[in-house]
C-alpha cells in the first residue's frame, strides 16, 4: 500500500464505498438476469401494468413457453410475483427498484 499513487484520503473512500463480495455478486446476477432482450420487454410491459401470461405474451410477442421460463427466473430473483385470481395468474413488478434501474439504463443508451 506504501507504493500507491492514490492518497490516503482516496484509498479510504475506496475502502468505505466499494460494496462487500456478497453485494457485488448479487449486483452481477441482478444484470445478467437482465441482460436479456425478452426479460427486459418483461419488465418494461409489467411497469405499465399487471398482466396475466396470455396477455403479456401476445403483448409483447414472446411464446407462452419462453415466457414461463422468463418469469419464473425473474421470480426466482424477486423482481416479479404473480397473485391469482380464479385460475389466471397475473404478473406483477415485486421489487420497484428495478424500474428505477431500467429508467437510468434507458437514459444510458
Amino acid at each position: 500500500m506504501e507504493n500507491m499513487l492514490a492518497d490516503k484520503k482516496t484509498r479510504a473512500l475506496i475502502s468505505e464505498y466499494v460494496p462487500p463480495a456478497d453485494t457485488l455478486s448479487a449486483l452481477a446476477d441482478l444484470f445478467a438476469l437482465l441482460a436479456d432482450a425478452n426479460r427486459l420487454k418483461i419488465v418494461s410491459a409489467l411497469s405499465i401494468s399487471s398482466l396475466c401470461v396470455s396477455d403479456l405474451s401476445a403483448l409483447i410477442g414472446i411464446n407462452q413457453t419462453t415466457l414461463s421460463h422468463q418469469l419464473t427466473a425473474m421470480r426466482r430473483q424477486n423482481i416479479l410475483d404473480k397473485r391469482r385470481q380464479g385460475k389466471i395468474s397475473f404478473y406483477y413488478i415485486k421489487n420497484k427498484a428495478v424500474l428505477d434501474i431500467m429508467l437510468s439504463a434507458t437514459s444510458f443508451v
